[in-house]
Formats: structure tokens, sequence, C-alpha cells
């Protein structure tokens, strides 16, 4: 029988003199430095210019940092922000919101294939969030060894005890239950883009991504502790915490896109071919 895992790994990866780098940024890094190679993958499969990558990765990587911090600035600790602005830029001291980089980066990719692909949105974003559901997971690694945003006290016996943040009762690893959410989520879009030729459908890869992290973030947030006390009000108010409220709408959404594509013909777009190899002159 499993029992309680004591949990004090060091945040820190590695540190050369005064520069450490931390699991949290080097799962960022690996996921978007994997997540690049997937779309890339994608692109020629469908024989997408390979000039758009550059610019698609530097639309996600703004959005998503610049995003996810304000996001957490202005729904979860404004009242402290808003007396403290100049330390909005600090994002090394922590606090980064998944529901703001969400917004920002369908902000980015509206913004990216208007300006760049000229394409209907749904091209890139059927493509964007199966790498985001797996960085997603690595970013959710990156909190468990940071020894943050981890459940309430549990008795099961996978409970983790966070000794570095002070625990000493178990507590449910919501960290790790996120985590293989998004990885099984990651698997299936795979299945359906290369086995199922669901690119096919717009918007319904995008559909089944928001239904599902969002679904599962709204379940797991019953187990997982308050973020900020301004929270306490909500859960007293509405039964939910602020993760469930903001949550609700992408799950709608969800929902909404996956009707729109099976009601929808299928649709295949065709592009010149810039991965191909350059066929060899004849003598």
């Amino acid at each position: 029988m499993l029992s309680a895992v004591v949990w004090n790994a060091d945040p820190v990866f590695f540190s050369i003199g005064p520069l450490a780098v931390r699991w949290y940024s080097l799962a960022f890094a690996v996921g978007f430095i994997i997540g690049y190679d997937l779309v890339a993958r994608m692109f020629k499969h469908e024989g997408a210019p390979e000039k758009w990558l550059g610019s698609l990765l530097a639309y996600t990587l703004i959005a998503t940092v610049v995003g996810a911090r304000l996001g957490h600035v202005f729904f979860y600790e404004w009242d402290y922000y808003s007396v403290h602005p100049e330390k909005i830029i600090r994002i090394w001291e922590g606090g980064l919101a998944s529901h703001g980089g969400t917004i920002a980066l369908i902000l980015a990719l509206f913004l990216w294939s208007w300006f760049v692909s000229k394409k209907p949105a749904s091209w890139v974003f059927d493509k964007m969030v199966i790498a985001i559901a797996f960085v997603a997971g690595l970013i959710r690694l990156g909190n468990l060894m940071n020894s943050e945003i981890y459940g309430g006290p549990t008795d099961l016996p996978w409970g983790f005890i966070f000794v570095r943040d002070g625990q000493t009762m178990p507590a449910h690893p919501t960290q790790i239950y996120e985590a293989l959410c998004y990885f099984i989520l990651f698997g299936l879009l795979m299945w359906m883009y290369w086995k199922k030729n669901e690119e096919e459908r717009p918007w319904l890869i995008t559909g089944i991504f928001f239904i599902w992290v969002f679904g599962s973030r709204f379940l797991i947030e019953y187990v997982k502790n308050v973020q900020v006390g301004s929270e306490y009000e909500l859960i007293a108010r509405y039964g939910m915490n602020l993760g469930q409220l903001l949550s609700i709408p992408f799950i709608i959404l969800g929902i909404v896109l996956v009707i729109v594509a099976y009601t929808r013909p299928r649709q295949h777009f065709t592009f010149p071919n810039k991965f191909a190899d350059t066929p060899a002159k004849k003598k």
C-alpha cells in the first residue's frame, strides 16, 4: 500500500554563481522547444510556409508571458499591485495565471492569422492547442517542483507532504492531477490530428481542448487550496473560486466550437510546400 510522499524537492535545477535555473523555467523552455517542433511537423505535413514559424513563436511567447502575468495581477492580486505597480514587471518573483495567458494567446493567434497567414484563425488554433496541452503538463510539473498550488489535506495514500512550504500533513498533489489530464489530452489531440484528420473540421480540436482543459481545471479546483484570500468571498457567495468562475466561459466556448465544427463540412487547406526537398536538376 502506498504511503504519503514526503516532498522536499529543490526548485533550483542548477546554479552557476548568482545565476540559478529553476525547474519551472526549464519546464517553460523545454515545453516551447518541443511545442515548436510539434507545430513545425504539422506545418510540414500540410505544406505550410516554414517562414511562418518564427513569427508564430514570437506571438506565442509574448502573449503567454505577458498575458499570464497580467492575468495574475488583475484577477488575483489587483489590490496589492495597484498600490505597488512597479512590481508588476517582476515576473521572476512569481505570479502567473493560466486564464490570463489563454486570453492573451487567443488574441495573439487571431492577430497572427490576420497579419501573417491570412487564413481562417481555426487553422492555426487547431495546431497550437495540441502543443499547448503538452506545455501545460510540463508547467504543472514545474509547479510541483516549486511546491506550489497544491491541494487541501487528504488521507488518500498518494498524498504529498510539501515540506519546503512548511506543511506537515499530506495534501492533494493537484499539480500531478492537472499534468496527467493535460498529457492525456495531448495524446487524444495528437490521435485526432494524425490518425483521424480532424483538423479538417475547423475548430473541433480547439473545442475539445477548451472543454477538457477547463473542465478538468474546474473539477480539480474543488480539492485545491485557495490561492488568495479574496477568493473566500467568492466561495461563500457562489460556491466556486475564481479559477472555476473563469473556467466556465471557456468550457461554454469549447462546447460551441464543437457544435460549429460538426455542423459544417470538412475543409482542407493547401499551401505551396516550402518544406519539400528541392528536386534535383536533370543533367
